[in-house]
């Protein structure tokens, strides 16, 4: 994986190419390459490639002009970062790029091997571009030989093929997303809409299983399933200018995204504007209850009602950042719903043996909404007959929205910055008007409660805004962390998880290795690594189990660790030498964890300027993880 750009157009489509993948960076790569038809080189296909940024392929790419070809910035799965295992991969006039991960790469390298081929990458990727060319020694065409090839491999893929002397690409995709834009000037294909605003807004979403050839002025997509038979759609545009019409199986999606939602503006990076970006966001998210005197399960979809009725169970299943927010999600739906819930993490759900309940709400929640291990463990948990599914996710018309039985957009807009923010608390939101939701559907929501929870959540993006103005403080405070290596985070109750995420933001982006803890089991392992070198970051909002927490801090103090404690206002947490505390403007009850977190963002944000990391792009780390 990472990203795809393909494009096949009536004027140079080189610089866009480019700024496709200038605009796909945040997904996180290791090099980058593309090819095109060279006009200049009478059309033979020109491979260029770069294991340093975009910007270095776009210096070797100045001078080249083309009307088709294809684009990829790669992280590596097989074989390491290097010009050899540098997407497109070449086979004799064919050229092509893939994200994903090809199960049966072995057996199929082996026969092609039998059959004459040299390998030169250590790459799964390259058995594609063999088996197409090989494929295209029978077939009547490049899009035969595509869907030959794809009907024999096993795993992931979303891939787009070019070759010396056709005037198209074709492009098809399996458990990686891939979408066309169909354009004024010509039709493109990208593994991500915000590659294409430059050109076009009319998006198609290719579904499982899709071969799409992309020429000039028509599109032609297939939907294959055994063997190598398939149902077409084919729509020709009828006049210059006019979008393409596909059938209503796959429909034209006019994309609300705009270019400036995906610039950098005034900020200094990516994640720092998406930090400021979030009382925005959580208004965006909850807007539908702005005027409401009630919720009504409908939020979450039509038959929301009807799967409602006669839940007895919630499992959360998600990765990473999202997982967190389902651990917190755990206090609230139990606390508020008093419904039973177990969250688990994804990639391990998947692979061992549960039992099944039909009655269980399975909840699949992800940023991209094209997160392998939650997709399959959501499809897992269907086969095992738990029908009842929700996606919690950012992204209207990815697979798992498609997956689930019913939806809720978080409606946080594009997030560039490979660790996660805004994604994150407006899950959050999301959640807790869940878990307000299920309470009233299950008949344990009081008239006063319902009333209060709904304005502590219109208040929300106002708390969060207060919390922002504390960058100054939380700057001073990441100089601290300038020579540290190790980093503690604690928490208790529902702010455990915060500890969490706020431990994984700052190893994301700073590299300093930093582990979340409940502040409970302090003298039961960790107690032993503190000492004046490593900082311990304390959650203390002032709740019920406030005053636990002040034991755990002076049990820290006596083996002369340093302390910096997110406290609220009222929290009666003393500073001294070696206790720094920095006090939110309010306590927020249930919510209180949205707040904190924001905080932690901020620190671990500037921990890595301090650093002089890379913040938007960490290394090692992928923005959509659509492999295993």
């Amino acid at each position: 994986m990472c990203g795809i750009v393909a494009a096949v157009a009536d004027r140079d489509i080189v610089p866009l190419l480019i700024e496709g993948l200038t605009r796909l960076e945040y997904r996180g790569y290791d090099s980058a390459g593309i090819a095109v038809r060279d006009e200049s080189a009478k059309r033979a296909l020109t491979r260029m490639c770069s294991t340093g940024r975009v910007a270095d392929l776009a210096v070797q790419a100045q001078d080249c002009t083309a009307k088709a070809g294809i684009a990829h910035t790669r992280w590596a799965t097989h074989g390491a970062p290097s010009e050899r295992n540098t997407h497109p991969l070449m086979s004799s006039g064919v050229a092509l790029v893939h994200n994903g991960i090809i199960e049966n790469y072995i057996p199929i390298r082996q026969m092609l091997i039998a059959q004459g081929y040299v390998f030169v990458s250590e790459t799964d990727t390259e058995v594609i571009a063999h088996l197409v060319h090989f494929e295209l020694k029978c077939a009547a065409d490049l899009l035969t030989a595509v869907r030959r090839a794809c009907a024999q491999l096993v795993g992931a893929y979303g891939i787009a093929v070019i070759r010396e002397g056709d005037d198209c690409v074709v492009v098809a995709r399996r458990g990686s997303p891939l979408l066309l834009g169909l354009g004024e000037h010509g039709n493109y294909a990208a593994s991500d809409a915000s590659a294409l605003l430059s050109v076009t807004r009319n998006i198609v979403y290719l579904e499982e299983g899709d071969v799409a050839e992309i020429k000039r002025q028509s599109v032609r997509i297939f939907s294959v399933g055994a063997g190598d038979t398939g149902r077409a759609t084919d729509r020709e545009c009828p006049e210059e200018g006019t979008p393409l019409v596909i059938g209503v199986d796959r429909p034209v999606h006019v994309s609300t995204l705009s270019a400036e939602a995906v610039e950098l503006g005034d900020y200094q990076h990516y994640m720092q504007k998406e930090i400021f970006e979030q009382p925005e966001a959580l208004a965006a998210t909850l807007e539908m209850i702005g005027g409401a005197q009630s919720l009504m399960p409908n939020l979450f979809g039509a038959n929301a009602p009807e799967v409602f009725t006669g839940i007895n169970s919630v499992l959360i299943l998600a990765c990473g950042t999202s997982y967190h927010s389902g651990l917190v999600a755990r206090y609230w739906i139990e606390q508020i719903a008093g419904i039973r819930c177990t969250v688990e993490i994804a990639s391990e759900y998947r692979y061992r043996a549960s039992v099944p309940d039909p009655n269980q709400l399975v909840i699949a929640i992800s940023q991209s909404g094209e997160t392998a291990d939650t997709l399959a463990s959501v499809k897992y948990a269907k086969s095992l007959g738990m029908q009842r599914t929700l996606a919690i996710c950012n992204v209207p018309e990815s697979a798992i929205v498609r997956e689930c039985a019913l939806r809720f957009l978080t409606r946080a807009g594009p997030e560039v910055g490979v660790a996660s923010t805004k994604a994150f608390t407006t899950q959050l939101a999301a959640l807790f008007l869940l878990a307000v939701t299920l309470a009233k559907a299950s008949g344990r929501l009081s008239v006063a409660d319902e009333a209060q929870y709904l304005t502590d959540l219109r208040h929300l993006p106002l708390a969060v805004q207060k919390v922002l103005t504390l960058e100054p403080q939380i700057a001073s405070w990441a100089l601290h962390f300038a020579n540290k290596h190790h980093a503690l985070f604690l928490g208790r109750g529902m702010h455990y998880p915060i500890a969490l995420e706020g431990a994984l933001k700052l190893k994301e982006i700073s590299y300093i290795h930093a582990e979340g803890y409940p502040a409970g089991e302090l003298k039961h392992g960790p107690l032993a690594l503190v000492d004046a070198d490593m900082p311990v970051i304390t959650i203390a909002p002032n709740d019920a189990l406030l005053e636990k927490l002040k034991s755990n801090l002076m049990e820290v103090a006596a083996r002369g660790g340093e302390l910096y404690v997110f406290a609220d206002a009222d929290s009666a947490v003393t500073e001294g030498d070696a206790v720094h505390v920095l006090r939110l403007a309010e306590h927020y009850g249930l919510l209180s964890p949205v707040l904190h977190v924001v905080a932690l963002q901020l620190l671990s944000y500037h921990v890595a300027l301090v650093k002089g990391t890379d913040v938007d792009k960490p290394r090692n780390l992928a923005k959509s993880v659509t492999v295993e």
